[in-house]
């Protein structure tokens, strides 16, 4: 032979191609995390790397982990995106791993990085830091470790799988959707001891979390499984598919339903990635009958599509010819986008990626030196003290979600003292302008806020007519270190009764048998209450009792159904 180690050239000058265009991947994701403005999630993750915990009220904490390593090695965006760009050099190395020895022909090597940067989120997390980020490394690695383990079931597999399960979980909790499928692709799995003893090793690492959830009376599980429900509405459902496309590029979409119709899967890593694929669309597809579906929540099915597209594609013509004459062009719309996002144009403002910085600097000027209350959202504080370096909190209502500022609870800090309000979204009794932004907002001399009183109640029947007087007795618990003073002079404080349903709100006062003047720190009063059922709509409604002041009504009590119908 003239040649005898051409192979070995071939793949060597292959493994360097694929080095290079590594190195390239990372590099244009360093300078798209720099100049690319933060987003709204990224403050409010990069608190959680402030103070780190077991766990959030929204998320594992796997994200705060990644920002507090990138904010100890740089400032301002890198040091919020600095580990997720480089997670994402791990995700594609164990991804590349794991595709047949096809992909060591030059061809594959391209294709393999031409589908990986047309898929829009997955190139999105590479530079953007969430949860989903540490999720799609942690899928490519339980993948990887998964393989290995059909291939050898060597204690070094069993170890991978292992830190990847727990991994995953402290990732996001779609985690067990990831282990679930795959499972379910290979139900003999469960007769390995071995697989046991990878899942016991998780749910050790994995015990910290675990703790914390029951130390908190598992937040996340509520917010994710119960808050989160909405009723039925066609569009949810409608819109289901339209957003997949969105997310996975629809040519890259078109082009993996093509792969899953033709082919069978021929070994138990293929029918994996079958399963994990159909699984994910086809699970939050059925969930969409609960509520809105976050388009990215089947993000992790990124890694899968490439493994597939990129296994096929050398002996199916078809698939060859459909990647060069669609996938690829609609990689020159993706750098278009990209390029557009380190801009200032009007339509990248009003996506959330930009023009928010002189926002936040304009409000700082306003409010000076006082700690800043924001009543409209969680994200508006977080942003507020990125961008400024400023405390600031938000005030929760029965209007806006939980979040880890309610574990946090930051305002105790300053109950009783000065603070100035804000709300970009509601009415106030001084408005701000400038630049076509506006915000409403003023200075108290001493906050008080109710959100952190207890109410139990009693109802004697969970079904009201319209029109009605009802009596209740109820109890109203000041767990704080603070008295709370229901005759402030800033923001004295009203009972009412509240019914929810969807985004349907009725707040409405009620007579107390006596009134209340100052409930002490530690201390528990009862009162009864008269009040008379709104004029609503017949059906089922959330009912509680609510604490209000000028910050709104807060969610003091746990929420119970009640039927609004006629008199009979």
């Amino acid at each position: 032979m003239l040649f005898p180690n051409k192979d070995k050239i071939i793949k060597r000058d292959n493994r360097k191609l694929f080095i290079s265009l590594l190195a390239l991947w990372f590099i244009v994701n360093i300078i798209q995390s720099i100049l690319t403005e933060v987003i709204s999630d990224e403050a409010y993750y990069f608190l959680y790397g402030k103070f780190l915990a077991w766990g959030y009220y929204d998320h594992p904490p796997m994200v705060a982990l990644m920002i507090r390593l990138s904010s100890i090695l740089f400032d301002g965006n890198l040091g919020i995106r600095f580990m997720t760009v480089f997670l994402q050099l791990g995700t594609l190395l164990l991804t590349w791993e794991v595709i047949e020895e096809s992909k060591y022909e030059r061809s594959g090597v391209l294709y393999f990085f031409l589908i990986s940067a047309s898929m829009t989120m997955f190139t999105a997390y590479g530079f953007i830091t969430t949860p989903d980020a540490s999720l799609l490394f942690f899928t490519a690695l339980f993948l990887y470790g998964y393989k290995g383990f059909l291939e050898k079931g060597s204690w070094a597999m069993v170890f991978i799988l292992s830190i990847s399960m727990a991994g995953l979980v402290y990732s996001k909790y779609q985690a067990v959707l990831v282990m679930g499928f795959v499972v379910l692709s290979n139900l003999k799995i469960l007769k390995s001891w071995r697989f046991w003893i990878a899942g016991i090793l998780a749910i050790i690492i994995l015990s910290p979390h675990i703790a914390w959830q029951v130390a908190n009376d598992f937040p996340s599980f509520k917010f994710h499984l119960v808050e989160r429900s909405e009723e039925f509405k066609w569009i949810f459902f409608l819109e289901y598919l339209p957003n997949q496309m969105v997310i996975f590029n629809p040519f890259i979409l078109g082009a993996i339903i093509y792969v899953l119709i033709k082919y069978k899967f021929p070994d138990l890593f293929m029918r994996a990635l079958f399963f994990l694929i159909i699984g994910f669309i086809g699970f939050f597809w059925i969930t969409s009958f609960r509520g809105h579906v976050e388009p990215h929540w089947t993000v992790a099915c990124s890694g899968p599509i490439i493994i597939l597209l990129v296994n096929y594609i050398k002996n199916d013509e078809g698939l060859r010819k459909y990647v060069n004459y669609f996938i690829a062009p609609s990689l020159v719309l993706i750098v278009i986008t990209r390029i557009l996002l380190i801009t200032d144009i009007p339509l990248m403002n009003k996506s959330d990626m930009n023009g928010k910085r002189e926002k936040y600097e304009f409000i700082e000027s306003v409010s000076k030196d006082l700690p800043v209350v924001f009543l409209s959202s969680f994200q508006g504080p977080s942003l507020f003290s990125f961008f400024t370096g400023k405390e600031a909190f938000p005030v929760s209502t029965l209007l806006t979600r939980q979040t880890q500022y309610d574990i946090w609870q930051f305002e105790k800090k300053y109950l009783n003292k000065p603070v100035f309000i804000v709300n970009t979204r509601g009415s106030g009794p001084t408005l701000y302008e400038k630049d076509g932004f506006t915000f409403t907002g003023y200075k108290t001399d001493s906050l008080q806020t109710t959100n952190r009183l207890k109410i139990s109640f009693n109802i004697q029947s969970d079904q009201f007519n319209r029109g009605d007087t009802v009596s209740m007795a109820f109890t109203i618990n000041n767990p704080g270190d603070y008295d709370i003073d229901f005759n402030h002079s800033q923001f004295p404080v009203e009972v009412c009764v509240a019914y929810l349903r969807g985004k349907e709100t009725h707040i409405q006062p009620v007579e107390l048998s006596e009134p209340i003047d100052i409930i002490q720190k530690g201390q528990s009063i009862k009162r009864k209450m008269k009040m008379v059922v709104p004029d609503v709509s017949e059906g089922i409604y959330q009912f509680g009792v609510t604490l209000q002041t000028d910050l709104g009504p807060t969610l003091n009590c746990h929420f119970v159904k009640v039927k609004i119908s006629d008199h009979d």
